[in-house]
């Protein structure tokens, strides 16, 4: 009996660390989701310091923000690694898109 619970304990740890991982990783794509489009809104209306102050609160820590202009439309990028890059090869990044407000101006916005 002994060493069956030697063999099974760690697999039952491993599975439940894959688990958490995991769980982890969808909280953290919805956290930059949510911050994606959270900037988007803010970059279109002219507040480009504000939408970094709101990736930095929503995402998770070790985010990065890109903001791309194409005409009167802005695509913001947050790219984020889970859990501060503990899960090697696993990468966030949501999209989120915008059209800019009347009197914004393309190249104030981009990075």
């Amino acid at each position: 009996m002994t060493v069956e619970a030697a063999i099974a304990l760690p697999a039952l740890v491993v599975v439940f660390c894959l688990i958490l991982s995991g769980v982890a990783a969808v909280v953290g794509q919805l956290q930059c989701t949510d911050a994606a489009r959270e900037a988007a809104r803010l970059v279109t209306r002219g507040e480009r310091p504000l939408a970094e102050e709101a990736v930095r609160s929503i995402a998770p820590s070790g985010s990065r923000l890109a903001v791309r202009g194409e005409g009167d439309t802005v695509t913001v990028e947050v790219l984020a690694e889970p859990l501060g890059g503990m899960l090697p090869g696993l990468h966030l990044r949501a999209e989120a898109y915008g059209v800019l407000e009347p009197g914004e101006v393309t190249a104030d916005v981009v990075s």
